[in-house]
């Protein structure tokens, strides 16, 4: 059988040992006997003690626990692109004005947490594999959803650096001093993981919620790692699959309940709790009292993509005057604090995105009218008429469907930076709206801390 659990109640506290540090000096470095750890083969001398180190991998904890926590790839990733302002003078004013160095604070965090979460993962994969104490479908379970998580962290880690290092022992001989491999083999790397999850997992959630992965939650991942590489036909297959699948429907009414907990689209989703406050999205955006000026503000360019009547408008984005003045911040997320009620969660993929997914690809492969169709359901849902793209040109209707991607899921993990890089968009988009991007921006500099440890680390250019 295969051991279920609330992911709610399990404390962070009961992370592996190994993945307890705060820091990262290297990729990997681990004290020889930490006094406060139990060790690795006490972590996973059976079912019951190895299904903790598995909570930790999803805990919703900065620096211990799921990477992505920290609300950093939403908000450096959004200044980059053309979604978000920024009103301070820090580290963060870099992303917006394409003149990042490699001591940005940011750029560490987009870095070091992924490695410290990627060694989590390996440490679990390393300990369930061939253990004689854990039954086969434990095993097999356990497999499938680490390699979706693992999967999803280099997608971004290749998307946000270009190549970097491979990381999957937990030999730390063999990670101290890895040089970058290509983009193509972290690729390579993205989809054998989610090739052998999908292998390994079934159609249902091994816990309560959607924040452990079913099969479709790998096959959503490799729909979208296949649009990045224009592999139109798999990208198209993947999120047909997913969609009919009938496991997910789009939330209707209102839209706010897309983001809370137990919302139907979601196909992966982890609980939001930092202690004090819930989903770090609301942390950052919402302004913390009434006519305080957000600190991230919804860029001109991104409220005008908005047509007259768009739900999402209404119920995704908010507003607060200034000294006068209207500002606009992103509200997908509005529990400032943990106990807010009805729950959110962070939201990792869901079922829109799977239709704007397969709507592009269709349009690739020249199924204008049901490219169409799909991205019709979308506006359909924002309560917009069908779209006026000629459905004859296939420029149009590719248009068409970034338009709808660019107000469908903006600040979420980094799509609309994503989309203009990966279409080639975005010197002419960027150029037109904020001055200083250049061809070398579209990705970050290497943390100078991981070079100076390991000189078979390179720079990307242009840093």
């Amino acid at each position: 059988m295969i051991m279920r659990f609330d992911i709610n109640k399990i404390m962070a506290g009961m992370l592996i040992a190994a993945a307890s540090l705060t820091s990262c000096k290297k990729l990997v470095t681990i004290p020889s006997n930490p006094p406060s750890a139990i060790t690795q083969q006490q972590q996973f001398a059976d079912s019951a003690t190895a299904i903790t180190a598995v909570a930790g991998v999803y805990a919703y904890n900065i620096g211990n626990g799921f990477a992505y926590t920290s609300g950093q790839l939403t908000t450096s990733c959004g200044l980059s692109a053309d979604e978000l302002s920024y009103n301070y003078a820090d580290d963060a004013l870099q992303f917006y004005s394409y003149n990042l160095t490699p001591l940005n604070s940011g750029v560490i965090t987009l870095w070091g947490y992924p490695y410290q979460s990627i060694y989590q993962v390996n440490a679990v994969l390393s300990g369930i594999t061939g253990n004689a104490n854990l039954s086969p479908s434990f095993q097999q379970q356990i497999t499938g959803e680490m390699k979706v998580v693992r999967a999803l962290y280099y997608f971004n880690m290749v998307n946000l650096f270009g190549g970097v290092p491979l990381v999957t022992s937990i030999s730390y001989k063999e990670t101290q001093r890895l040089p970058r491999s290509s983009a193509a083999d972290i690729y390579d790397q993205v989809k054998a993981d989610l090739t052998d999850a999908t292998e390994k997992l079934t159609d249902s959630y091994p816990s309560a919620g959607r924040a452990r992965p079913n099969l479709y939650t790998a096959i959503a991942l490799l729909a979208k790692v296949n649009l990045y590489q224009s592999n139109w036909q798999s990208a198209y297959n993947e999120a047909d699959s997913v969609i009919r699948s009938g496991l997910y429907n789009l939330t209707n009414t209102p839209l706010t309940g897309v983001f809370l907990n137990g919302s139907q689209e979601a196909i992966w989703q982890i609980p939001g709790n930092q202690g004090y406050y819930g989903v770090s999205d609301a942390q950052h955006f919402i302004p913390v009292s009434p006519g305080a000026i957000p600190r991230y503000i919804l860029t001109g360019s991104l409220l005008a993509a908005f047509e007259t009547g768009d739900k999402r408008m209404q119920d995704w984005v908010g507003s607060t005057v200034v000294n006068g003045t209207t500002v606009y911040y992103p509200y997908k997320y509005k529990n400032v604090s943990a106990s807010s009620t009805p729950t959110e969660d962070q939201m990792i993929l869901r079922l829109a995105e799977m239709y704007l997914i397969r709507a592009e690809a269709a349009a690739h492969l020249n199924h204008l009218t049901e490219a169409l169709a799909d991205v019709n359901i979308i506006r359909a849902r924002a309560g917009l008429s069908a779209s006026t793209a000629d459905p004859a040109s296939q420029t149009a209707v590719l248009k068409a469907v970034m338009h709808e991607r660019q107000v469908e899921l903006f600040c979420e993990w980094a799509n609309r930076w994503y989309d203009l890089k990966r279409t080639g968009t975005a010197e002419a988009v960027l150029g037109a709206v904020k001055p200083g991007f250049s061809a070398t921006d579209a990705l970050y500099p290497i943390p100078q801390a991981q070079i100076q440890l390991n000189n078979v680390l390179t720079q990307n250019p242009g840093y």
